[in-house]
C-alpha cells in the first residue's frame, strides 16, 4: 500500500508549494497524510458531486486544482458547501489535496500542458519568478571535493535549464588553526595549518537550500564546514506565470480561433478588436491571466490566450496584441490529465482516474 503523503510528494516534486502565490492555499485541505491509500480521483474543482463520485468508486484521495479552502474556517458546522464537503470527506476517510498556483508556475505545469494541447513549440515562461534562487559556496579539501559536489547535486543543486550538475570550481589554499577542544580532520591543535581546497559554487532553488546544505555538511570531512550563501537577483527562468511558444505553422485569425475552439472544446470565445494578418507566436495563461497582458505584449506575441478578462482589460491590448478569452475552466481542464499522468508514471500499483463530473460552473446558451 501507498501512503497519501507519498502520492502527494510526487506532485510536489513537479510543483513545490514554495512556488505558490502568497494569496494561495495549495496543499492539504483535509485528511491524514500518513493514511494508506489505494486510489485517487483528479478534478479541477472540489464539489459535493466529485466527493460522492469518489465515495461511489472507493477512492480515498482526491487531488484538485482549485483549493477548497481559501479563507480561514471559523467553525465546522454543517450548512455551507465547504463545511459539508469537509465533514463528509472526513466521515468517509477521504483526503483532499490541492495543487494550484504552484502547479501554474511549475515548468511542467498547467501552462506548458496548455501549450502542448495547442501545439506550441519552444515553450518559455512568460513572467519568470524572482527571489527563488540562491548561490551556495562551499570550501572543500581537494581530495573530497568530488564527493561533496555529488552530494549537493543529488540533493537538487546545480540545475540550469536543460543542464544539471552545474558548478564553478576554483583551487586554492585554506587556512585554519584548531582549538584545544577541536578534533581536526587535518592539521594539529594550536598550529596554523594550510590545506589545498576547492571553492565550489553552485546554484540552488530556495526551497531546496536547507536540504542541499545538510547534504554538503554530511559529505564534508571537516567538523566545521565553511560555506557561504548569496541571494541572487536572477529570475528563475523555469518557474513563473504564463508561457509562450510558436505554432508549427502560421494561421490566420479565423483558423486560430477555430483551432482553439476545437482543441479546448469551447463554444464561445471573446477576443479583442485587433486581428493579426498571421498568427505564429502565442502567449498564454491558464485561468485568470489579465495581470500578464503587458508581459504578453513585451514578449512580441501575436495573441495572448487566457480567461476571465474584464471589459477594460481588452483596452490594454492597445492594438499591439490580440486578446483571447477562452474560459477559465476550458484553459485549465487539462490539469486533470497532467496530474493523472504524473501519478500513473510514478505508481504502477496505484489506481488514478479523472473524475467524470463536470465542475465547470459556467454554462453557454
Amino acid at each position: 500500500m501507498t501512503k497519501a503523503k507519498e502520492v502527494v510528494a510526487k506532485i510536489e516534486a513537479l510543483a513545490p508549494r514554495a512556488y505558490q502565490e502568497t494569496y494561495d492555499n495549495a496543499g492539504w485541505m483535509c485528511g491524514d497524510p500518513e493514511k494508506e491509500v489505494s486510489s485517487a480521483v483528479v478534478a479541477v474543482d472540489m464539489t459535493m458531486e466529485v466527493l460522492e463520485d469518489a465515495i461511489k468508486n472507493g477512492d480515498n484521495l482526491i487531488v484538485i486544482h482549485h483549493p477548497l479552502i481559501f479563507k480561514p474556517i471559523r467553525n465546522l458546522t454543517a450548512g455551507n458547501m465547504i463545511n459539508d464537503i469537509i465533514l463528509k470527506a472526513v466521515r468517509h476517510e477521504i483526503s483532499i489535496y490541492a495543487a494550484h498556483t504552484n502547479l501554474d508556475s511549475a515548468w511542467g505545469g498547467v501552462n506548458r500542458k496548455l501549450a502542448s494541447i495547442l501545439g506550441l513549440q519552444d515553450f518559455s515562461i512568460l513572467r519568470p519568478s524572482p527571489d527563488l534562487l540562491k548561490k551556495l559556496v562551499v570550501f572543500i579539501p581537494e581530495d573530497h571535493a568530488e564527493n561533496v559536489r555529488k552530494a549537493m547535486f543529488d540533493a537538487g543543486a546545480g540545475e540550469i535549464g536543460e543542464y544539471d550538475s552545474c558548478s564553478y570550481n576554483i583551487r586554492g589554499e585554506g587556512s585554519f588553526r584548531a582549538g584545544n577542544n577541536a578534533d581536526p580532520f587535518v592539521g594539529e591543535k594550536d598550529k596554523l595549518h594550510y590545506e589545498p581546497e576547492q571553492r565550489v559554487e553552485t546554484i540552488v532553488p530556495q526551497h531546496l537550500l536547507a536540504k542541499v546544505v545538510e547534504a554538503a555538511i554530511k559529505a564534508h570531512p571537516y567538523e566545521e564546514v565553511a560555506y557561504d550563501i548569496y541571494a541572487l537577483e536572477n529570475a528563475h527562468e523555469r518557474v513563473g506565470a504564463g508561457g509562450f511558444g510558436k505554432l508549427e505553422k502560421e494561421l490566420d485569425f479565423e483558423q486560430f480561433l477555430d483551432m482553439v475552439k476545437e482543441k479546448l472544446r469551447v463554444k464561445v470565445i471573446r477576443f479583442s478588436g485587433k486581428k493579426p494578418d498571421k498568427i505564429k507566436k502565442v502567449a498564454l495563461a491558464g485561468g485568470a491571466g489579465s495581470f500578464l497582458i503587458t508581459d504578453a505584449i513585451r514578449s512580441g506575441a501575436d495573441v495572448f490566450l487566457t480567461a476571465d478578462l474584464k471589459y477594460h482589460d481588452f483596452f490594454m491590448a492597445d492594438d499591439k496584441i490580440m486578446l483571447v478569452d477562452a474560459g477559465h475552466y476550458e484553459t485549465e481542464q487539462f490539469t486533470k490529465h497532467l496530474i493523472r499522468d504524473v501519478l500513473i508514471e510514478n505508481f504502477s500499483n496505484f489506481a488514478t482516474r479523472i473524475s467524470e463530473v463536470s465542475t465547470n460552473p459556467v454554462n453557454y446558451y
